[in-house]
């Protein structure tokens, strides 16, 4: 029954996740880009292919995973969750898929991003490690997540030197004082 309850949790977590950028995605609708990093899209694909392991179904024939997998699953989705809606309200029309600046781009410090500068990245790794808690055979797991880290690497820098190109030393302070985007590590 809790694994019922996971998937179902997890499959939830997932709309809500996704329904979190519509609102940004029209914001940022029509607003002409002046800069962007090419070299994002490595990033993107290598995190494409973090999320297609956590959900492709490779598994021992006798996996099930553990109620704690399944509990920590059930509390690390919603945070997840949370995190970016609040993410994605604050940057409203800042908001890109791809690492592209606007004309009138402001440097977001407000919600979230007074603790980290990539919390959206932080919400998408914790709904990673969420489905790989409730559904994901452990060996998949870690090589999703060792993409992920490879592919948010090269979307962090790759973003971080928009900013730094664009704000310069407002960032580089906000960049001394805020983590990217897992807490506590630089």
């Amino acid at each position: 029954m809790l694994q019922i309850a996971a998937y179902v949790e997890l499959v939830l977590c997932w709309i809500a996740f996704f329904l979190a950028f519509i609102e940004p995605r029209k914001q940022a609708k029509g607003q002409k880009e002046t800069a962007s990093a090419p070299a994002s899209r490595w990033g993107l694909a290598l995190v494409s292919v973090s999320f297609f392991l956590v959900w492709v179904y490779i598994r021992p024939t006798d996996f099930h995973q553990s109620a704690a997998a399944l509990i920590a699953s059930m509390v690390l989705g919603p945070l997840s969750v949370a995190l970016a809606w609040s993410a994605a309200h604050h940057l409203g029309r800042q908001w890109r898929f791809k690492a592209a600046l606007s004309a009138d781009h402001e440097l977001i410090q407000s919600g979230p991003y007074r603790w980290l500068r990539h919390p959206i990245y932080a919400a998408m790794l914790g709904m990673l490690l969420t489905t790989a808690a409730a559904y994901t055979w452990w060996p998949m797991a870690v090589a999703g997540v060792v993409f992920y880290l490879a592919g948010t690497e090269i979307r962090v820098r790759s973003e971080d030197r928009l900013l730094a190109e664009r704000f310069r030393d407002s960032f580089a302070d906000y960049r001394k004082r805020v983590r990217a985007y897992i807490p506590f590590l630089r």
